[in-house]
C-alpha cells in the first residue's frame, strides 16, 4: 500500500530534523501496518523506533526483520499517553538514553475510521525534559497532604535505591511519609533509632547529603518514618497494621502489604522499593497509585497496572503481609 503524500512529507521532514538538530531517533506511533520498505527509505540514515496501538499489531510488526518495535500494549489510550509509554519503554530497554532527542511521528487528529491519515503530526522531544514533566504531573495528581517537594525527595531516594542497590547488592525498603503521629502509633522499634539525637537539618531528606546517608540505613530491617516536612524521625520500625479491605497483585511481599495496610488507616503515603526488581511503588489509601521503574536519572514514572510481580520484603507485620482468604 502506498504511503499518503502527507505521510511522505512528514517522514522527509523528520529525516531532515534528525540530521540537522541532530536527534537520536525517530519514534513512529502507528495505528496500522504501513509500507515499511518505503518508510525506511524515506528515513534512510535515521534510527527508527516503532510503537503500535495494540498488542496484535505489535506482534505483527515484530515479524519485520528491519524494525525495532517497542513492546507496549496501551489499549484505547490518548496519543500523548501512548507516546509517553513508548518513550519510557525505549529508555527501559536501553534503546534510548534519558537525555536523547527524539522526533516523533503520529496520528494526532482523529478524523474517523473511513480513511484516516496514517501520520499527520510531528513533534521534537527532548527526552529528559519530557520525562521530568511526566514525573511532576503524576505526583501532582496524588490527592495527598504530603507536600510535593517532600514527596519528590523521597521518591528520588527510593528510585536511586532501586536502581543502585548498596555495595553491589539489591536493597528493598519501605518509607512512610506524613501523618506521622498516627503512623507511629502503629509501629514498634525492632532496633535502635539511628535518627535519635540529630537536629532536624541533619535528618531532612530534601538534602542530598542526608539522602545518601539514608541509603545505608535502608539496608536495615523495618520501615523508615518521615514527617510531611521531610524530616526523618525513625527507622527500623515494625509496622503492626491489619490489612483490612486491601487487595494487591499476587507476588507482592510483606513490605507492600504493610504499606497498603498503614496507608489504608492513615493519611500517609508509603514508598516501597522491591528488593528483587528495584521497582518502586507508591501507596495511598491502601492502593498502589504509581509504579516507578528503576531507570537511570531522571526517574521515569509509570502508571500502575495490575500484574504478578516479585515477592520480597521483611520487617512488616504478619497480619499486614497475609491477605484475607
Amino acid at each position: 500500500m502506498a504511503l499518503p503524500p502527507q505521510t511522505v512529507a512528514l517522514l522527509k521532514a523528520a529525516r531532515q530534523l534528525v540530521l540537522h538538530l541532530p536527534a537520536d531517533a525517530v519514534l513512529l506511533l502507528t495505528e496500522k501496518d504501513l509500507d515499511w520498505a518505503a518508510v525506511l527509505e524515506h528515513l534512510r540514515g535515521c534510527r527508527l523506533l516503532v510503537a503500535a496501538q495494540d498488542g496484535p499489531l505489535t506482534r505483527q510488526l515484530k515479524e519485520h526483520p528491519e524494525l525495532t518495535v517497542l513492546d507496549i500494549d496501551p489499549g484505547p489510550t490518548p496519543t500523548q499517553e501512548r507516546m509517553s509509554l513508548a518513550l519510557i519503554e525505549a529508555v527501559r530497554s536501553e534503546q534510548l538514553h534519558t537525555g536523547a532527542g527524539v522526533v516523533a511521528l503520529y496520528n494526532g487528529i482523529d478524523v474517523g475510521t473511513d480513511s484516516p491519515e496514517q501520520i499527520d503530526s510531528l513533534s521534537v522531544i527532548h527526552l529528559g525534559e519530557h520525562l521530568e514533566r511526566l514525573s511532576a504531573q503524576d505526583l501532582r495528581k496524588l490527592d495527598t497532604h504530603v507536600p510535593l517537594e517532600t514527596l519528590r525527595a523521597v521518591v528520588d531516594l527510593a528510585t536511586e535505591i532501586g536502581a543502585e542497590g548498596r555495595e553491589g547488592k539489591p536493597v528493598g525498603t519501605l518509607m512512610v511519609v506524613g501523618d506521622t503521629r498516627k503512623v507511629l502509633e502503629m509501629c514498634r522499634p525492632i532496633n535502635f533509632n539511628p535518627f535519635r539525637g540529630y537536629s532536624p537539618e541533619e535528618r531532612d531528606v530534601r538534602d542530598r547529603r542526608v539522602r545518601e546517608q539514608i541509603k545505608d540505613l535502608a539496608q536495615l530491617d523495618g520501615a523508615i518514618i518521615i514527617r510531611r516536612d521531610g524530616v526523618a524521625v525513625a527507622a527500623c520500625m515494625y509496622i503492626d497494621a491489619i490489612a483490612e479491605e486491601v487487595t494487591l497483585s499476587k507476588g507482592l511481599g510483606a513490605r507492600h502489604w504493610a504499606a497498603a495496610a498503614v496507608t489504608r488507616k492513615t493519611k500517609a503515603v508509603a514508598v516501597v522499593v522491591s528488593q528483587s526488581s528495584g521497582t518502586v511503588r507508591l501507596f495511598q489509601n491502601g492502593e498502589v497509585v504509581l509504579r516507578i521503574e528503576p531507570l537511570a536519572r531522571p526517574m521515569v514514572f509509570g502508571h500502575f497496572r495490575l500484574e504478578a510481580q516479585d515477592s520480597d520484603g521483611v520487617g512488616a507485620s504478619p497480619r499486614a503481609a497475609v491477605p484475607a482468604e
